[in-house]
């Protein structure tokens, strides 16, 4: 964007002289306007606002105002609403892939990092249970009608999956599993009960409900 910037002017010339001095004295300075916001935290704000009222319960006007833009530099740069929430659901999706990665990571063995992702459900705070997961609520509400977020959708679920399937497939190297175990349609029953366990959560199922299915998925791979 570019500001311009213009010499004051008397309003009244004497003479031609006057005249010819103003018009060469008149000038327009153009200058690159500074970015008047943070890009990441403007996004993390519109990413809580999406996250609490949704794509369609959020107004184009309530997530300029909610980041604080001008509405010329709103839609400058970023193009509309439409393309802050996929550039919100992508980060959102890829932050969850990752904080998962890491929990498996610290945990001892392939079979403890599953436990404590799986549980970790019933260990989350009521207000952080209330919000659910944006991922979910994006393709229930937009996944049909929306090609492109029902793609980000398919593949965020699709990494999770693969990373299930490593892990379990871990334990089994391990003998922490069952010797029967199918190792694909394990990841797909826990891919699906890790969905199932997000919803419960919005739904406001208790505690021991949430650990009652968590417990019953891991009893089925052990």
């Amino acid at each position: 964007m570019w500001k311009f910037c213009t010499a004051v002017l008397p309003s009244k010339p004497s003479n031609s002289g006057d005249m010819d001095n103003l018009v060469h004295n008149v000038y327009i300075v153009f200058m690159a306007r500074p970015k008047e916001f943070d890009r990441d935290v403007v996004l993390k704000t519109a990413k809580e606002l999406f996250w609490r009222k949704g794509y369609k319960g959020t107004s184009t006007e309530d997530l300029r105002l909610a980041m604080g833009i001008g509405r010329q530099s709103f839609y400058d740069s970023f193009g509309g609403k439409r393309q802050i929430f996929i550039e919100v659901l992508r980060r959102y999706n890829a932050d969850g892939i990752q904080s998962t990665i890491a929990r498996l990571n610290r945990a001892s063995s392939p079979v403890a990092g599953l436990s404590d992702l799986l549980l970790s459900f019933s260990k989350e705070k009521p207000s952080r249970r209330a919000l659910g997961c944006m991922g979910i609520a994006a393709m229930c509400d937009l996944g049909i009608s929306d090609l492109e977020i029902a793609r980000i959708g398919k593949s965020s679920s699709a990494r999770l999956e693969s990373i299930l399937e490593q892990t379990l497939r871990d334990a089994k190297t391990k003998g922490s599993t069952r010797k029967s175990l199918n190792v694909r349609a394990a990841a797909r029953q826990l891919n699906a009960t890790i969905v199932g366990l997000k919803v419960m959560s919005k739904a406001g199922a208790s505690t021991e409900r949430l650990r009652d299915v968590a417990v019953s998925a891991l009893e089925g791979i052990t």
